[in-house]
């Protein structure tokens, strides 16, 4: 029987959307790739493949996903199965060097960003950068892994000589201007089908990790999902978001081969907007949702049924 393959490595973000399929009555399996083999000369099964691997795997111990899975895709697309966020968009997930020459082919802006391996390498990239404050986030990261803001070439010469250096997984560390935001927000556009659903605006001031998944609760104390104790809430679904970047992002995710996804973007004093991060590995607030009326892992869920029926 032709099914939905959900391949992923964290059931706390795939849960949600397995919820959803077993409400629309669609048949699924979940392919989790932590570990396992791939035999080449083998056939793979009739249906459509969702990959949800994320670029923040190593931190559950599974090092390896992305590499596993990338080889997976590769055998699953040599025999034209259905492959939604294909091996195309892997390759964007675990790297933003990829994904910001990717955006910039598509005159989409982001942050002035010089990558660098090794420290004293980090300390000269900051250098040649030339602007202060600016951050140091990881190459290979989600949920905002390695971000530290700096406002000084001293503090980041003392932090990178320290024992809370913390390196990229992929050992490139990325030195990035800092765009101030007026309001301390973010804007989060999400994709399905490689179409616009909604935007989210996110409150940054008490940290970078910005992961909206609704177990960052639990996993996180400094992503901003948790209690909040003012009434500003954490993550707010902007009613009738429209921007003329959308139709660039659309562009950009069907270029890359990218069905779903959630991009970032901010909004300078002037008026500017930098694109700096895009999550092939989306994920959706229910409080925002609850109060917006909207649900996108329903729509996904819906998505994906309209695609095995293609089958």
């Amino acid at each position: 029987m032709k099914k939905i393959y959900i391949i992923h490595e964290n059931s706390d973000w795939t849960v949600h959307l397995t919820d959803r399929l077993d409400e629309l009555g669609l048949p699924y399996e979940e392919w989790f790739l932590d570990k396992g083999i791939v035999e080449l000369d083998g056939t793979p099964p009739e249906g459509v493949f969702y990959n949800r691997i994320s670029a923040s795997s190593h931190t559950r111990n599974h090092r390896y996903a992305p590499e596993l899975t990338e080889s997976v895709l590769g055998w699953l697309e040599y025999h034209d199965r259905i492959v939604l966020n294909g091996s195309r968009a892997i390759r964007l997930e675990v790297s933003k060097v990829h994904q910001y020459m990717k955006l910039k082919q598509f005159g989409i802006q982001t942050p002035k960003t010089i990558a660098a391996v090794g420290k004293e390498e980090i300390i000269d990239a900051a250098r040649k950068l030339g602007k202060t404050p600016f951050i140091t986030k990881h190459n290979r990261a989600g949920k905002g892994l390695g971000v530290q803001l700096f406002h000084s070439m001293e503090a980041l010469e003392e932090y990178v000589h320290s024992g809370q250096f913390e390196e990229s997984i992929d050992g490139i560390t990325l030195i990035q201007e800092y765009i101030q935001s007026p309001d301390q927000s973010i804007t989060r556009c999400e994709f399905i089908g490689g179409k616009f659903i909604y935007a989210v605006k996110v409150d940054t001031s008490e940290g970078f990790e910005l992961c909206p998944a609704d177990a960052c609760k639990i996993e996180d104390a400094y992503c901003p999902v948790g209690e909040n104790d003012a009434e500003k809430p954490k993550f707010e679904i902007i009613e009738d978001f429209e921007h003329p970047i959308i139709q660039r992002y659309e562009a950009f995710l069907k270029e890359s081969g990218i069905d779903i996804a959630g991009i970032e973007m901010i909004e300078n004093a002037d008026g500017d907007i930098f694109t700096y991060d895009v999550n092939t590995n989306t994920n959706y607030n229910s409080d925002a949702e609850k109060i917006a009326g909207k649900y996108g892992m329903l729509e996904l869920a819906k998505f994906l049924g309209a695609k095995l029926n293609q089958i």
